[in-house]
């Protein structure tokens, strides 16, 4: 059985490729899986994620559980169609970027390096992540 390692993170994927979103509670992450699952990304999980590595890639599902629920502050819970998805990117909830083309950051789970990305005080930043998703961001190196 693959380690597993599970975190404090929502995860929302489109097509074959998730988002990873981190932070301390009430920082956006449900709010923001909610956005991208309106512009058609399916849930992964929310508010906890197991993590584990296959075929070479780190992959996300959500706790037995919780799977399928989505907190939506002031609504309730929700339910939605989850299902596990691999992880391309990171969005750490807890840092907001302050420039227009920022700096390169990455982190570590489970020997997996990921970009990570902070968070954008824009209404298009949901609509950006999800262009990540169906492309990637220019490696600034």
């Amino acid at each position: 059985m693959a380690e597993t390692l599970r975190v404090h993170a929502s995860a929302v994927a489109l097509g074959d490729r998730g988002v990873l979103m981190t932070g301390a509670s009430g920082t956006g992450k449900s709010s923001l899986a909610l956005s991208l699952m309106a512009y058609g990304a399916t849930l992964v999980a929310d508010d906890q994620t197991d993590l584990w590595t296959q075929d070479g890639a780190l992959w996300a599902r959500a706790p037995h559980t919780i799977e399928g629920l989505i907190e939506a502050r002031g609504t309730g819970l929700l339910t939605a169609a989850a299902s596990p998805a691999r992880m391309v990117v990171v969005v750490d909830m807890d840092k907001t970027e302050q420039e227009r083309l920022p700096q390169w950051h990455e982190a570590r789970y489970l020997g997996h390096v990921l970009p990570v990305l902070h968070k954008v005080e824009s209404p298009a930043w949901p609509a950006a992540i999800l262009q990540y998703l169906k492309g990637s961001r220019r490696d600034p190196h």
